[in-house]
C-alpha cells in the first residue's frame, strides 16, 4: 500500500487534480498525446458564438445546439409494460428494451447507469441517401430562448431554427444528429468501457472527427474493417465497375489507460471451459451456419456422427477435418446438435493470446446477407435490407469482460441483444443488455406492417424472444439458469393539455388533492421514472408496505408515497413503522405532490420532526411535482 503511494507521489503534479476534471469534461481539448490544447478549451468555452461561422467538419453547423440538447433535461416518463414485465421469463430479467426516441433514453439510463456500462455496439444511420436518415429537430425553442441560451442574436437564432427545423440529411444534420448522443454515451461508460460504431465511407471521416471530440484521440483504439459482403453488385455494363466490399467498425475507450490489451486468452480453468466433454472440461462449438442463395455449397452438407446439418444449414468444416475430429473423439451431439468439443490442451498452449485483428473476414463473423438470412429464420421476410451477423458482435463481446452491461441506442432490430445471449452462452457469461429503439411506424405498405408489425421496436422485441426460444431449445441445461426475458418499458411525452396543468398547478394555492393527476399517468409510471431517477435502475422493483390500508412503496432508503387519501391514521401507521421496526430506515420520504393536499402535507412534515425529535430517526420529504 506504502509502495504504491510513494510510487505515485514520484509522479504527482501540481496541477494533476485540475487536468483530470479537464480530461473528464473536456476530451476533445487534449491531443492524442495527452497534452492539454488551451486554444481549443477557449475556443470551447467563449461565451459568445458565432453560429453563422460554424462549418463543416470540427465546427459542423449547430455544433452548439447540439451541446444544448445533449444539456436539455427530458420531459418524457418512463411507462412499464406491466404485463410484458411480469411474464415468468421476465420477472427477474436484467435485461432492458426501451421504446422511444434514443436522446431521452439515454438522458434517463444517466440517472442510474452513469459510469456502469462496459460496452456500447451501436449502428447508426450511415446517412447514405438511401437508408431513411433526414434530421428533424423536436426540441422547438423560439428564437429568442435560443438566442439567450446559445448567446448568440436572434437573427442567427431564426437561421439556426430554420436548418433543424425543415429536415436535412446533409453532413452537418449527421453530425448534429449523432454529437448528443456521443456526448452522452461517453458518460454511460466505465472507465474501463469501451464503444463500438458501425458506419460506412459516406461518414467514416467525420465520425472519427467527432469521437476524436468527444472522446478525445488519445482513446481512439481504432478502426476495424469487417468484409460486410462477399457478392458483387450486378451493374450489368457498367464502365467504372468500383465495389464496395468493407464497412467499417471505430473502436474508442472512455479512457484507453484503464482497459488492457484485446486479447482472447487460452488459458485452461473451468471458467473458460464450463462444460463436461468425454475427456473432461471443454467449451462446446456449434459447427453449422445458415446459408442463403450463393453461400449453399453441396461439399459443406453431409453426415457427421451419422447426422446431416439441420435444415437451412451447412457445415463450417469441411469432410477432411470432420472425419479427423470424429476419430479423435472431439465431435458430440449436443441437445440434438453436432458441436465441437475443444478441451484445453486443444489450445496452443496455456501461455498463448489470440489477438484482436482489425481486419474480421466474412469467413470468421458472417455477411450483412447472413445477418438478413437470420432475421428471416426468425421472423420472415420484414424489409430489413442490412443486418449485422451475429457472429460479428460476438467477436467484438468475447474480448470484453464476462459480466456488465452492454448497452445499444440504435437496436433495430435486435442483433445486439441476441449477440449478448449467444455470447453468454459461448463463455457461460453474465453479461446485461439495454437496448433502445425509436418506436416509428412501419411504412405503410412495407413488408413489416402487412407481417402484422405496426413499430420498427416491435421487430426488435419479436426477434429477442425468438432468440432466447432457440437458445433455450439447443441449450435447455444452461437455460435454466441464463437470463433469456428482458423488461419493457416505453418513453412517453405528456399530452399537452397534461403539460397545461402540470404549469397551471401552484401548490402553495392547493388545499386539496389533485388526483386527476395520478390517472394521467398511472402509479407504475411515477414508480419506474422515480426509480430509475433515484438510481435504481430499470430493474429493481420497489416493494409495497402496508399502512394501515394506505400502500406505499419502498425501495433502498426512499419510501415513496404516490397514492392520495394518506390521513391521519396513515401518518401514525408511518411512525410506528419507524418505531417498531429496525429493517426500515428510509431517510428520504418522497411524495407524488398532486395526491396530497396542503393539510396533509403539513401534518407528515410536523410528525417527521417530532420523530426527530424524539426518537432521533431523521427522514426527510421530498415533494415532486
Amino acid at each position: 500500500m506504502l509502495k504504491d503511494t510513494l510510487k505515485r507521489n514520484e509522479t504527482a503534479a501540481a496541477n494533476a487534480d485540475a487536468l483530470a476534471v479537464l480530461r473528464e469534461n473536456f476530451a476533445g481539448c487534449f491531443t492524442k498525446e495527452g497534452a492539454f490544447d488551451l486554444k481549443a478549451f477557449a475556443a470551447r468555452i467563449r461565451d459568445k458564438v458565432a453560429v453563422t461561422e460554424e462549418g463543416y467538419q470540427l465546427d459542423f453547423l449547430g455544433k452548439n445546439y447540439a451541446r444544448l440538447l445533449a444539456n436539455e433535461e427530458t420531459e418524457t416518463v418512463i411507462v412499464p409494460d406491466e404485463a410484458h414485465n411480469a411474464k415468468p421469463e421476465n420477472a427477474k430479467s436484467q435485461n432492458v428494451y426501451i421504446s422511444g426516441d434514443n436522446l431521452d433514453a439515454l438522458k434517463h439510463l444517466l440517472k442510474s447507469y452513469e459510469h456502469e456500462v462496459k460496452c456500447i455496439y451501436i449502428d447508426p444511420p450511415y446517412n447514405t441517401g438511401s437508408d431513411g436518415f433526414v434530421y428533424n429537430d423536436n426540441f422547438k425553442f423560439k428564437p429568442d430562448e435560443l438566442a439567450r441560451k446559445l448567446s448568440i442574436t436572434e437573427e442567427e437564432a431564426k437561421k439556426l431554427l430554420d436548418f433543424v427545423g425543415r429536415g436535412s440529411a446533409s453532413h452537418s444534420a449527421w453530425l448534429m444528429f449523432m454529437y448528443p448522443r456521443l456526448q452522452l454515451a461517453k458518460s454511460l461508460l466505465r472507465d474501463d468501457g469501451v464503444i463500438f460504431i458501425s458506419i460506412d465511407d459516406n461518414e467514416q471521416a467525420n465520425l472519427k472527427l467527432l469521437c476524436d471530440d468527444v472522446f478525445g484521440e488519445q482513446n481512439f483504439i481504432g478502426n476495424i474493417i469487417w468484409e460486410s459482403t462477399t457478392q458483387p453488385d450486378n451493374i450489368g455494363g457498367a464502365r467504372f465497375n468500383f465495389q464496395k466490399k468493407a464497412e467499417y467498425i471505430a473502436l474508442y475507450a472512455r479512457r484507453r489507460d484503464c482497459i488492457g490489451p484485446f486479447v482472447l486468452e487460452s488459458l485452461a480453468g473451468e471458467k473458460k471451459y464450463p462444460h463436461e466433454g468425454k475427456f473432461g472440461k471443454c467449451r462446446f462449438e456449434v459447427i453449422e451456419r445458415a446459408y442463403e442463395g450463393a453461400y449453399a455449397r453441396d461439399t459443406m452438407r453431409f453426415d457427421i456422427l451419422g447426422q446431416p446439418p439441420r435444415p437451412g444449414k451447412q457445415w463450417q468444416i469441411g469432410q477432411e477435418l470432420a472425419r479427423q475430429l470424429e476419430a479423435d473423439g472431439k465431435l458430440e451431439i449436443v441437445d440434438g446438435i453436432v458441436k465441437r468439443a475443444v478441451y484445453p490442451e486443444d489450445e496452443i498452449d496455456e501461455k498463448s493470446y489470440k489477438p484482436f485483428w482489425s481486419i474480421f473476414p466474412a469467413k470468421e463473423v458472417g455477411t450483412s446477407l447472413q445477418g438478413k438470412a437470420l432475421l428471416k429464420e426468425y421472423l420472415g421476410p420484414i424489409g430489413f435490407d442490412t443486418v449485422k451477423p451475429v457472429e460479428l458482435m460476438k467477436k467484438c463481446f468475447g474480448y470484453l469482460d464476462k459480466s456488465g452491461v452492454f448497452v445499444d441506442f440504435f437496436s433495430g432490430s435486435g442483433t445486439t441483444a441476441e449477440s449478448v445471449m449467444w455470447t453468454n452462452v459461448d463463455d457461460a457469461g453474465t453479461r446485461r443488455f439495454i437496448m433502445v429503439q425509436i418506436d416509428d411506424k412501419c411504412r405503410k405498405g412495407s413488408t413489416a406492417e402487412q407481417a402484422g408489425y405496426k413499430t420498427i421496436d416491435e421487430i426488435g422485441r419479436a426477434r429477442i424472444v425468438k432468440a432466447a426460444e432457440k437458445i433455450a431449445k439447443e441449450n435447455p441445461l444452461l437455460a435454466q439458469t441464463m437470463d433469456l426475458g428482458f423488461k419493457h418499458f416505453t418513453l412517453a411525452k405528456p399530452s399537452g393539455e397534461v403539460l397545461e396543468k402540470i404549469e397551471a398547478f401552484d401548490p402553495e394555492a392547493s388545499l386539496l388533492a389533485t388526483q386527476d393527476m395520478l390517472k394521467e399517468f398511472g402509479v407504475g409510471t411515477v414508480l419506474a421514472t422515480w426509480l430509475n431517477h433515484d438510481g435504481y435502475g430499470l430493474t429493481r422493483e420497489a416493494e409495497k408496505v402496508d399502512l394501515a390500508g394506505y400502500e406505499a412503496y419502498l425501495c433502498g432508503h426512499h419510501l415513496y408515497l404516490v397514492n392520495a387519501n394518506f390521513g391521519a391514521k396513515n401518518v401514525k401507521a408511518l411512525l410506528e413503522k419507524y418505531e417498531t421496526d429496525k429493517a426500515f430506515t428510509p431517510d428520504k420520504i418522497v411524495l407524488f405532490g398532486y395526491s396530497f393536499g396542503w393539510k396533509e402535507l403539513e401534518e407528515l412534515d410536523t410528525n417527521l420532526k417530532k420523530l426527530k425529535t424524539t426518537r432521533n430517526i431523521t427522514a426527510d420529504l421530498d415533494i415532486r411535482y
